[in-house]
């Protein structure tokens, strides 16, 4: 399916083993250079933080001796051909991590003309293509030559169902009520933060996210918005992430299918949720209170579930 690039340590140079703080930066930098003189019209490559982009700068060039306190973001736009249409609108947006590229970056593809399956099955393949072939190395210019030639593969060719997957989730018929309570080794990343509270808000989920280690992630609504929350999330990159547990409650033969799944929530919305953090790195919670908080809303049997002991 997939076209075959060069492998991106050949064609920049870079032995990723052997880099370290500053070396990450030259390359981030160089990078983003790269691809401004590659896409000199704003109207194909923007950089949409600026400031994170001065300090990165200010740094390489040994104006600052601090490392930057963000991370650059950018978005290249590009158009794509299908059989069907031409043209088609295709944005790569990226996100730097701290280490990249010793760690591959937050890369998301947006199109009108792809539904979400589509877009998610899109996104698992590409971070499957970059994991294989570019990890360790500068790999974002790789990541959208691989969505110029493959979009079109993943874009329906099929009128109808371009115009079916427009209609709000919620207009559909919700058949299973889902609530998800996934575990990760831990989520420190602010950049995951941000997705899963955008994510979670963009699907009508609520829930809640316990950043730390261990990183404690529950999200609950109608089943295919759960199930596309957890497409998204796990093709990040974590060093151990799953679904701990899930509920299924059909929904069939219900009169009204918003009183219903508003009865069925055990929260009222998302939102990101500490429990008195401490350690060093201020990254562990107190358990009893994340107990106490699952218990008054009748979740506290998951706590086992999470830890192989009762609450208290």
């Amino acid at each position: 399916m997939y076209t075959k690039y060069p492998s991106c340590s050949k064609r920049f140079g870079r032995n990723h083993k052997t880099m370290g703080g500053i070396e990450e930066a030259e390359a981030q930098l160089s990078e983003i250079e790269l691809l401004a003189s590659m896409f000199p019209s704003q109207d194909e490559f923007l950089v949409t933080d600026q400031l994170a982009l001065a300090e990165l700068r200010e740094y390489v060039e040994g104006r600052s001796h601090s490392p930057p306190s963000s991370s650059p973001e950018f978005v290249i736009h590009q158009k794509v051909d299908t059989a069907d249409v031409k043209g088609v609108k295709v944005s790569v947006s990226c996100r730097y991590m701290v280490e990249y590229p010793n760690v591959l970056p937050d890369i998301s593809v947006r199109c009108a003309e792809l539904s979400r399956a589509q877009q998610t099955q899109l996104h698992m393949d590409m971070n499957s293509y970059l994991r294989e072939n570019c990890e360790g190395d500068v790999c974002v210019l790789s990541a959208v030559n691989w969505v110029k030639d493959n979009a079109h593969l993943y874009i329906t060719k099929n009128p109808a169902a371009n115009a079916q997957k427009k209609l709000p989730a919620l207009t559909q018929p919700v058949k299973v009520f889902t609530r998800l309570w996934i575990y990760s080794h831990h989520i420190y990343n602010k950049v995951k933060r941000k997705n899963i509270l955008e994510w979670s808000n963009d699907l009508s989920l609520s829930g809640f996210c316990m950043p730390g280690k261990p990183g404690i992630v529950c999200v609950e609504g109608p089943q295919d918005s759960c199930e596309e929350f957890w497409a998204r999330v796990k093709v990040l990159t974590w060093k151990r992430i799953m679904i701990r547990h899930r509920e299924d409650i059909p929904l069939e033969g219900q009169s009204s299918e918003e009183q219903n799944l508003t009865s069925l929530r055990r929260f009222s919305g998302f939102e990101e949720t500490m429990f008195d953090p401490h350690g060093n790195r201020g990254n562990h919670m107190d358990l009893g209170l994340l107990y106490q908080f699952l218990n008054d809303r009748g979740c506290g049997d998951v706590f086992q579930l999470y830890f192989g002991i009762e609450g208290k």
